[in-house]
C-alpha cells in the first residue's frame, strides 16, 4: 500500500505532502527531515529503492528526481518498487498534461488539482492502493 505522496524541492522544501494515513504532526516533521537527508546524501548510481525503518515493518521509499524535484511514495512490503516507479511517472506525466509542461511553480500554486490527481479515479486511489491502467 502506498501510505504517502512527497514532493520535495532540491533544497529540501516539501512542495506538496500527502499522507493516506493519520500522523502526528511532529513524527511527520522528522520523517520529512529525514527523507529529504537520506535522499541527497545518494549518489546519482543508487538505485531508486530505500528501505526505511519506522513504525511499518518492511517501509521504502521509491523516488525519481525531475531537474529540481524528488517525488517520492512511501510504499509498504507488499508494492513493487518497479511498479511504483511506472506509477510516478504516470504521475509526472498526468502533472505535465495538467498543467502544460509541469514546474515546481504549479506544485506549489496548485496543490490542490495535484491532490486531486491522487484520487481514486487518477493515478493512486485513496488508500493509496495502484494503478489505474486506463490512465495509460
Amino acid at each position: 500500500m502506498i501510505w504517502a505522496v512527497l514532493i520535495f524541492n532540491t533544497n529540501g522544501k516539501p512542495r506538496l505532502i500527502k499522507f493516506f494515513e493519520k500522523i502526528d504532526e511532529a513524527d511527520e516533521q522528522k520523517f520529512l527531515a529525514e527523507t529529504f537527508r537520506k535522499l541527497t546524501r545518494r549518489s546519482c548510481e543508487s538505485c531508486n529503492f530505500l528501505e526505511i525503518k519506522n513504525n511499518k515493518k518492511g517501509s521504502r521509499l521509491i523516488y525519481r528526481q525531475y531537474a529540481t524535484i524528488y517525488v517520492v511514495f512511501c510504499v509498504d512490503a507488499a508494492e513493487s518498487e518497479l511498479g511504483i516507479l511506472d506509477l510516478i511517472q504516470v504521475f509526472v506525466d498526468l502533472l505535465d498534461k495538467t498543467f502544460e509542461n509541469v514546474c515546481e511553480l504549479d506544485i506549489i500554486f496548485n496543490a490542490d488539482k495535484v491532490i486531486f490527481l491522487l484520487s481514486p479515479d487518477k493515478a493512486v486511489s485513496v488508500k493509496g492502493r495502484g494503478l489505474n491502467r486506463a490512465q495509460r
